[in-house]
């Protein structure tokens, strides 16, 4: 099948390349229109219902009108002089405030609006306000609706937010803006000039890469440009179906599948470029689309089992409580199938049109190229595979030492991220106020014996509430309309998204609830740190299940791929040290090193799916090309040698663009993208120049042909009969 398809491609490869063309911008224009609509917003509406943050989120929405696409905000308003405000200030205060809650918001339309994009002017929601115990500053709190990653709301936003601080101008009073929409703004305008300046960095990077390795321009451009029309595609395939599914997406989802598209698209054209050349070298009577054919056609195997490993390695994720991961996985495994298509049909389409005329005006076609490294190290591999058995284990075995002592960390406060307006203005209030006050922990009652609640009834667990160490304020008992429901809202000393906030409230917060809650009713903790700490558990629970079951399942791909015992046992053996290796490297560097709380949370799961996923595309490979290579006359180990030879340039080329591609996630102001983006890179690192091009070739070189056992390649009978090869003198060409 993988062979019709390949050969229908190469044979009608206009056809196939305008129907990608017309499909690839289609489904590109339909993601960027409706992306942000199939986004859900909150870490706290992925998680299951028995969780209790999850059932006050669910209070909060039936009893107070909370909305899913509500995003609370705080503006401070003080003096420009800094001095206490007065009375008279409070009075005027007030009276802008009444003005602006009636003022509509417009949206502006930028130069980057989308066409048919989502109108979010609204009329913004004012709610309760007070003056700090100083009279420094007074507290408004805000609604603005809509999915905060939006450019449309985020533009909105900007809009309320100028206007405002015009409002309040004119009164003679300054404000800030912290919380929801204003800090994600800001962060999104601080960061917008580093992504650009780094994106720009990157592609001129696999550029010159490309160039550097083919010697022509076409070779360096065409990969990114049929990865973009494939990429774009499947970001819209994978939004279209959650439009149509209801499944909505996580706010990180996009990012995540264009990261994961970018590192596999590329690796497999690279891996049909390297090939391609190959074949026009030892064939020069071959034409280009005959060479085409019978590459992607030896190839595609190849690449449709790496594909096929990586989404069953996220589609795991399916079964996770966590509804982030859980919607996570099949879209990257939808997304990676998009690729594996494009990879089978695009680009050998792209192979048999160009030709030769891919590596022009480089004249590499015409000469036989030296053994160089890859020719010395395939060598080095197959004389001595003991001595690099046992030196790769030792460099692995050495990083995987910082597993000792290993912790998770579930917070955002383990280092400072980039210094904005919003952070500057939390600063502020927290010099007069407790910290959590911008982002209040809301305990949520409600009544189950049929009775009213109300303020008296309720007093007890309040006062008990004020009286847990880490609780600054209390705020005084809301009640729903119908008197069935209640929110106490508690200020805790320490900002919301710390560590520190989620161990109080795992604790002793909901410690106090559960005791001191009236008889009769039902009482659950919400907000963000409440959040975090379920997010915490059921993290926990998750990866308990779904790093066996994925290793399991990914076992089971390999052995029915390559139709043998022993190798995908090698081959699982070498991705769980790199795995173990990379996460030691990041808890060594980070947690010991840099002193942080701990890992993130997402680190090990992130790199179990990126670094085992993408690791076993580069062990297929080589693999498949030293079963090709045992299939020829000569020694085993001579095979070892030829397939390090010919295949490490293309790993080392790919890990190299992967690696730089995850690594400029590494500048991100942001504690927990530092991290994916360093311990991602050093795993695919480890992968492409340890596991895929010395450990795996030389356990091989070890076990000869018996590592394809029970299906053993013989070698072809020879033309002309010869001496065998002595494998302590492995010929490397």
């Amino acid at each position: 099948m993988i062979r019709a398809l390949t050969g229908c491609s190469t044979r009608n490869p206009w056809k196939v390349i305008a129907l990608w063309a017309v499909l690839g911008i289609a489904l590109t224009i339909l993601g960027q229109m409706f992306v942000y609509r199939a986004i859900q917003t909150g870490n706290g509406d992925f998680l299951p219902a028995r969780y209790d943050s999850a059932a006050a989120l669910r209070i909060a929405e039936e009893s107070f009108g909370v909305r899913p696409d509500s995003n609370p905000l705080t503006v401070l308003v003080a003096r420009t002089d800094g001095a206490a405000l007065s009375a008279d200030d409070e009075r005027r205060a007030d009276e802008v405030t009444a003005r602006l809650s009636r003022q509509r918001i417009v949206m502006p339309v930028t130069k980057d609006t989308m066409p048919g994009a989502q109108d979010h002017s609204q009329v913004p929601s004012f709610g309760g306000s007070m003056t700090a115990p100083d009279r420094a500053f007074r507290l408004q709190s805000v609604e603005l609706k809509g999915n905060p990653e939006d450019p449309g709301v985020q533009d909105t936003y900007r809009a309320f937010r100028d206007h405002t601080r015009e409002a309040f101008g004119e009164a003679g009073l300054r404000t800030g803006f912290t919380g929801g929409p204003a800090s994600t703004v800001d962060a999104a305008d601080a960061e917008k000039t580093r992504a650009t300046v780094v994106g720009a960095v990157m592609t001129g990077l696999i550029v010159l890469l490309h160039v550097l390795v083919f010697r022509s321009l076409a070779a360096a451009l065409l990969p990114l440009v049929a990865v973009a029309i494939v990429g774009g595609a499947a970001t819209g395939v994978v939004v279209g179906a959650s439009m149509l599914t209801g499944i909505r997406l996580a706010p990180s989802t996009p990012g995540l599948v264009n990261v994961v598209l970018v590192g596999i698209g590329i690796d497999y054209f690279l891996f049909l470029l390297f090939r391609f050349r190959e074949r026009l070298r030892t064939h020069p009577e071959q034409s280009g689309r005959e060479a085409a054919r019978e590459v992607a056609g030896r190839v595609g195997t190849a690449v449709t089992s790496a594909a096929l490993t990586i989404v069953a390695a996220f589609a795991t994720l399916g079964i996770a409580s966590f509804g982030q991961f859980r919607v996570l996985g099949p879209a990257i495994a939808v997304s990676v199938l998009v690729m594996l298509l494009g990879s089978l049909t695009l680009m050998p389409a792209l192979l048999a049109v160009t030709g030769r005329g891919m590596f022009w005006p480089s004249r590499s076609l015409k000469r036989e190229p030296r053994a160089g490294t890859a020719g010395s190290l395939g060598g080095l591999v197959a004389r001595r595979p003991l001595v690099l058995v046992l030196a790769s284990v030792a460099l692995l075995g050495a990083l995987s030492a910082g597993l000792a002592g290993i912790r998770m960390d579930y917070g955002q406060g383990g280092a400072a991220g980039e210094r904005t307006a919003a952070v500057d203005t939390a600063r502020e209030i927290a010099r007069s106020l407790p910290a959590g006050v911008s982002d209040p922990t809301g305990v949520f009652v409600i009544s189950q014996d049929g009775a009213p609640l109300s303020a008296e009834r309720l007093s007890g667990l309040a006062g008990a509430l004020g009286g847990v160490p880490g609780v600054g304020r209390v705020a005084p008992t809301v009640l729903s309309e119908d008197r069935r429901a209640a929110r106490i809202d508690l200020s805790l000393t320490v900002e919301s998204g710390r560590p520190e906030a989620r161990a109080l409230v795992a604790g002793p917060v909901r410690e106090t609830v559960r005791a001191k809650a009236p008889a009769g009713t039902g009482a659950h903790v919400g907000g963000t740190a409440a959040v975090f700490a379920d997010i915490a558990v059921a993290v926990d629970e998750d990866l308990k299940v779904i790093f066996p079951v994925a290793a399991a399942l990914i076992g089971i791909i390999l052995l029915v791929l390559l139709r043998s015992l022993l190798a995908p046992v090698v081959l699982m053996i070498a991705v769980g040290l790199g795995f173990a290796a990379t996460l030691g490297a990041s808890a060594l560097v980070f947690q010991h090193g840099l002193g942080r709380p701990g890992v993130d949370f997402t680190l090990p799961l992130v790199l179990f799916l990126f670094v085992v996923a993408l690791g076993t595309d580069y062990n297929i490979l080589i693999g498949d090309r030293i079963r090709e290579e045992m299939g020829k006359p000569g020694s085993a180990r001579a095979a070892v040698a030829r397939a390090v030879r010919h295949t490490a340039p293309a790993i080392a080329t790919a890990g190299l663009v992967l690696a730089a591609s995850f690594g400029s996630l590494a500048v991100s102001p942001h504690p927990g993208t530092q991290q994916i983006g360093f311990a991602t890179a050093v795993g695919i690192l480890l992968s492409a120049f340890v596991l895929s091009v010395v450990l795996v070739p030389a356990l091989t070189a070890l076990l000869g042909r018996a590592t394809w056992w029970p299906l053993v390649p013989r070698p072809a009978a020879a033309p002309h009969a010869q001496p065998a090869a002595d494998p302590e003198r492995v010929p490397v060409g």
